[in-house]
C-alpha cells in the first residue's frame, strides 16, 4: 500500500496528499516532522537522506521532494488532465510548477507565512515582510492575467499546475496581510475550494502554527 510520510499542516505535504485524494488512491498516513518528530530517526533518514518531508513509499519504492512525487503519482497511476503522454501538454503544467518552486513558493512560504505568521510578533522584520508580500502581490496579478482567459492555469482542466500553486491560496487568503483586487485568481481559488480533496487535505487548521519557529 502506499504510505505517506509527514505532517498533514505541512504544505508540502498536503499537495502530496491532495494530488492522492483527486486521484481516490488508498494510503497510509505516517506523522513525521514537527511535534511528531522523526525526521533525524535512522529509518527515516535512509527513506530520504535530507531528512525533509514529504516522503512516499509505493510498495517498495521510495520517492522524497514534493513536485517529484507529484510527477510519479501522475505518471505511476493518473491519465489525463494529471498525466499527459505528450510532452508539450505536460511542459505546459510543469512550467507551473516549477515557477511555483522557484519563484512562488519562496516568497510566500518563507517571505510571508514564515516571516510574519510563524514568527512571534516582536521579532518580525516587517520591512523584509511588506517586501515579499508586494512580491506575492505581483505573482499574483501575473496569474490572475493568466486565469482572465483560462479556468485552471494550464487549460481548462485541472492539472498538477494547479495542485502546485492552489496549496498556497488557502494560507494566502486566510491569513491578514494586504492582497491586491485578483478577481480571476480568486474564481480560480473558489474552484479549488468546492473540491472534496482540497477540502481534505488542503483547509487544514493552520492556527497552532502562529507565531512558532520551533518546526
Amino acid at each position: 500500500m502506499l504510505k505517506v510520510y509527514g505532517r498533514r499542516s505541512a504544505f508540502n505535504v498536503q499537495k502530496v496528499l491532495w494530488l492522492i485524494g483527486e486521484l481516490g488512491l488508498e494510503h497510509e498516513h505516517h506523522d513525521v516532522g514537527g511535534a511528531a518528530g522523526g525526521l533525524d530517526a535512522p529509518a527515516f533518514k535512509a527513506m530520504n537522506p535530507h531528512g525533509r518531508i514529504p516522503v512516499i513509499d509505493d510498495g517498495g519504492r521510495v520517492v522524497w521532494e514534493s513536485h517529484t512525487i507529484l510527477r510519479y503519482l501522475a505518471a505511476r497511476h493518473a491519465r489525463a488532465p494529471y498525466w499527459q503522454d505528450d510532452a508539450g501538454l505536460r511542459a505546459r503544467a510543469e512550467g507551473w510548477m516549477d515557477w511555483t518552486l522557484a519563484t512562488l513558493q519562496p516568497d510566500f512560504l518563507r517571505g510571508v507565512f514564515w516571516g510574519f505568521y510563524r514568527t512571534p510578533i516582536d521579532q518580525r522584520d516587517m520591512e523584509a515582510v511588506n517586501a515579499k508580500v508586494a512580491a506575492v502581490a505581483r505573482h499574483m496579478a501575473v496569474m490572475d492575467d493568466v486565469l482572465a482567459g483560462s479556468r485552471f492555469l494550464a487549460g481548462d482542466r485541472i492539472t498538477l499546475a494547479d495542485i502546485a500553486a492552489g496549496t498556497a491560496m488557502y494560507r494566502y487568503f486566510n491569513i491578514d496581510i494586504a492582497r491586491p483586487d485578483v478577481p480571476h485568481v480568486e474564481r480560480w481559488y473558489r474552484e479549488l475550494i468546492v473540491r472534496h480533496a482540497y477540502q481534505q487535505h488542503v483547509m487544514v487548521r493552520f492556527d497552532d502554527l502562529f507565531g512558532r519557529l520551533d518546526y
